[in-house]
């Protein structure tokens, strides 16, 4: 079986065997060079204002250039579910919202408290021939949280599409290493915190123009305007662009994941999507000469069935990983080496 070393290089520094992106990914060091940096400045009192909107653009164009859409296109935030707030308020009243069963709260959360709205629920594999005529938004992952399912992005984008529907797809579990064209979809969410490598505080909202269009800017505040002198009282003008969506920008996060995207964009998804399904088979293997079968296939995202409750003793092992649903959850990246996998089916063959 192929020897895999981590594509970073020495980016990252693991201590341990951390295989548990999907709950939280590592820092590059760059980045956390960039958070010490701005704080030093902050302490100091060496710089005009808490941060640099410089950075905020380099985060944008570079979450742009890796999901495939313009940076116009692209709104910063803090979290997904303020994000999916945005989308959950611009429906009607009595508008039906189609999700997975067991979808990722974040995701559905925003829709279920308004209280107005038609929720539908139904197994993903059944998603896209759940699409019907009057359902106004499908929301979904492409990768589940609970056990790295992926959704079929193509057969539930043609499904909205042939009913009129909108689209929702939070990318969380896949931004990263899955490939992602972001325009297919009339809205795109993410975290930056798993597989993107940013700190907590960095998330992403990504709207087609024509989305944009019914999508009112709630939360904006001078930030969100055409021209940034423009920060005070009412502001005259919306920023044309997706900037309108922002939320403020947290500088210290936003800062080092300048520099977490640009090592992403250095190695390219599409290495990233070869070795990360390579570990993962390369688990899923080893799992299986254990007796034990992961739910998906094609995924980063490698879980296991029922042995979630082995997770605190991995831990003790050196092994990260996390139990999510019932499962032992284990999550590759391009940090991750074949000796990772070796050790954490090591660790987890003593526990069994």
């Amino acid at each position: 079986m192929e020897i895999l070393e981590p594509l970073s290089g020495d980016a990252f520094a693991p201590e341990t065997t951390y295989l548990n992106t999907s709950g939280c990914g590592l820092l590059p060091r760059r980045a956390v060079d960039a958070i010490a940096r701005l704080a030093g400045e902050n302490l100091a009192g060496t710089r005009e204002g808490a941060g640099s909107f410089d950075a905020l653009a380099a985060v944008r164009g570079s979450f742009a250039r890796l999901t495939g859409v313009g940076a116009d296109r692209v709104a910063l935030g803090s979290s997904v579910s303020v994000h999916v707030a945005l989308v959950a308020h611009s429906l009607p009243a009595g508008a039906e919202v189609l999700a997975p069963e067991g979808e990722f709260s974040s995701v559905v959360q925003p829709f279920a408290v308004r209280g107005d709205l038609k929720m539908r629920y139904v197994p993903l594999e059944s998603l896209a021939e759940a699409v019907r005529p009057g359902t106004a938004l499908v929301a979904f992952s492409s990768v589940q949280s609970v056990d790295g399912r992926v959704a079929d992005l193509d057969a539930v984008r043609a499904a909205a599409a042939a009913h009129g529907a909108r689209t929702l797809l939070d990318a969380s579990q896949s931004a990263g290493w899955l490939p992602l064209d972001a325009g297919a979809y009339d809205y795109t969410v993410t975290a930056g915190f798993k597989f993107l490598a940013c700190p907590r505080g960095t998330s992403f909202l990504t709207v087609t123009e024509e989305a944009q269009e019914r999508l009112a800017p709630l939360h904006s505040g001078w930030f969100a305007a055409e021209d940034l002198a423009d920060n005070y009282g009412p502001v005259r003008e919306l920023a044309g662009s997706a900037r309108r969506y922002d939320e403020p920008g947290s500088f210290l996060s936003y800062h080092a994941a300048a520099e977490s995207l640009a090592v992403l964009e250095a190695v390219g998804i599409e290495a990233v999507y070869a070795h990360d399904l390579a570990l993962a088979g390369r688990l899923r293997a080893g799992l299986a000469a254990l007796g034990h079968r992961a739910v998906a296939e094609s995924s980063a995202i490698v879980a296991v069935p029922g042995l979630g409750g082995v997770q605190p003793e991995l831990s003790r092992g050196g092994v990260y990983a996390s139990a999510r649903g019932g499962n032992l959850r284990f999550a590759v990246h391009l940090y991750n080496s074949s000796a990772d996998v070796d050790r954490a089916l090591e660790v987890l063959g003593a526990a069994l």
